[in-house]
């Protein structure tokens, strides 16, 4: 509970040891803490010498600091156990250890981005994998871009499965022509305006610009949710239920990017006959759907949904699952089928387990997907950035790299305008839904380095080694490019224009949505 007095001091009021409550006034200086630390939203339990030792607002509170402590132990433990299995090459000069310390550190920079920018802290996690690549602090032979590469692989498992538990059919239902054409429309004006300009200005050919396009062209939901949904708490669009459908839309626009990439990088390194790779992207698509969807139905029923262990059970199905579609469908040559395979199956399972009393996205096995992104969060960015040596990189393709993406950022935005006729929306939410597909971040930082990968693990796409190597190089510094330009800048616009651009409803109407969501999320 927090109050002002006309000096401009804040007070806050707190529950002590002995279960009374006091009051705290803080300074200009303690309040600068707070950008840091902020207080417990509900009343929490300390050591007695906790506050003496450690005292708020300068120190975070005993919560959020064994919350720290807790992650950072995990990476350390599971740095122990990979030890006990491959030793000397994870000791004190290992490269390993290395990988570890850049992830930890990704981590922390990452949290104080975040609480002093306020500014999504995947953008301090790539800056750190790039500062550690750059100060040669970091190195990875082969055999541990092969874990890379499944490291990104898992994160990408995470990343589409959760795309698919917050898809609403209730929401899709009522709203599928607008979620439709806003999630796929500006997706496909994006995409082909990247291939364009980088064929002309990067001189890459028709296929890996389509490549990159399909890559860059996605939203990323890691930015646009926690933005949209501060708005929403705050009572704007939400009569319209403009952030429903922007994340509704979002996860559509992830799903058909990341399927679509893996169809066409498929094609271009695949030995098959042409005919054959042309017949078998549409096929995967279908094939992806359909079996993802059967599998999703399946967790409805199996475990038995009154089990006592009925949470980590569908859990491990969907992930399991997920990976199984992902790694399978790769090694088989259908790529396009497994990442629509996950969405699916998410969506599909989210549907039925609200029918037996589990909200959309606020179930269980959605937050352990939420625990599981705090920590392939920093390992997905911090390797990312780790690929990047800024020597190597050629200044004419940095500068026409930027000139591509903030030209199809403002063209895609004046697109999405013209594009959302019919969806109920005046000329002001219309551009800020422009606006906020501005945002990149997760699916380009884990398919940006995907053709460098292959083409370093000797497969060709029929071109020379030497243009293969240029064309893979380009697509990952664009990538990265895209993600330190528009995800601060995706988020500055969404927190800026918000206010602006929406219309805020009155704090009963706010109420009243988020009481039915509580409501709802006591059905678990």
């Amino acid at each position: 509970m927090e109050q002002k007095h006309e000096t401009g001091v804040r007070v806050y009021t707190f529950v002590d040891d002995d279960g009374k409550n006091r009051k705290r006034q803080y300074k200009w200086w303690e309040k600068f803490c707070l950008r840091c630390h902020q207080e417990d939203s509900t009343p929490s339990w300390q050591p007695s010498w906790w506050s003496k030792v450690f005292p708020f607002p300068f120190f975070s509170t005993y919560r959020q600091s064994a919350q720290q402590i807790c992650i950072i132990m995990f990476f350390l433990l599971a740095w122990g156990i990979l030890y006990s299995e491959l030793g000397e090459s994870v000791g004190l000069q290992g490269e390993l250890l290395s990988m570890s310390l850049l992830v930890i550190s990704a981590y922390l920079i990452g949290w104080v981005w975040l609480k002093i920018t306020t500014l999504p802290a995947l953008i301090g996690m790539l800056l750190t994998g790039i500062a550690f690549q750059n100060l040669q602090l970091v190195h990875m032979t082969d055999s541990y871009r092969k874990l890379n590469q499944d490291l990104r692989k898992i994160a990408l498992v995470i990343i589409l499965t959760r795309a698919g538990l917050g898809l609403d059919a209730e929401v899709l239902r009522k709203h599928y022509a607008a979620v439709l054409q806003l999630g796929l429309l500006p997706w496909l004006v994006e995409c082909v305006l990247i291939a364009v300009s980088t064929h002309y200005l990067l001189y890459l050919p028709w296929i890996w610009g389509f490549l990159l396009g399909s890559m860059i062209a996605s939203v990323s939901p890691a930015v646009v949710v926690p933005c949209l949904f501060r708005l929403r708490d705050v009572g704007y669009g939400v009569a319209k239920g403009i952030p429903t459908i922007v994340v509704a839309a979002a996860a559509v626009d992830d799903s058909i990017s990341v399927a679509i990439f893996a169809i066409i990088l498929n094609a271009m390194f695949s030995t098959g006959s042409a005919t054959f790779n042309i017949i078998k992207g549409p096929v995967s698509i279908v094939a992806g759907v359909v079996l993802g969807s059967l599998w999703g139905a399946m967790t409805s029923v199996i475990p038995e949904k009154g089990d006592t262990y009925v949470v980590p059970l569908r859990f491990m199905a969907l992930f399991l699952g997920g990976l199984f579609s992902l790694f399978i469908s790769s090694m088989i040559g259908w790529s396009g089928a497994g990442p629509l395979a996950i969405v699916s199956s998410g969506f599909v399972a989210a549907y039925f387990w609200e029918k037996q009393g589990w909200p959309v996205n606020k179930n269980p096995v959605s937050n352990i997907f939420r625990i599981l992104w705090i920590f392939f969060e920093p390992i997905l960015f911090a390797f990312t950035g780790a690929q990047i040596t800024i020597s190597a990189l050629d200044p004419q393709v940095i500068k026409m790299a930027v000139i591509c993406l903030v030209s199809c950022l403002v063209l895609r935005a004046i697109a999405t305008f013209f594009v959302s006729f019919g969806c109920g929306l005046n000329s002001k939410e219309k551009i800020f839904i422009g606006l906020t597909w501005t945002a990149k971040a997760t699916v380009q930082a884990a398919l940006g380095p995907a053709a460098l990968d292959l083409v370093n693990s000797g497969q060709t796409s029929g071109a020379a080694k030497e243009d293969e190597l240029y064309y893979a190089k380009a697509i990952l510094a664009v990538s990265v490019i895209s993600v330190v330009i528009s995800a601060p800048l995706g988020a500055l616009l969404i927190a800026l224009t918000g206010p602006k651009l929406l219309s805020k409803d009155e704090p009963a109407e706010v109420q009243n949505v988020q009481d039915a969501e509580n409501q709802q999320s006591t059905q678990i």
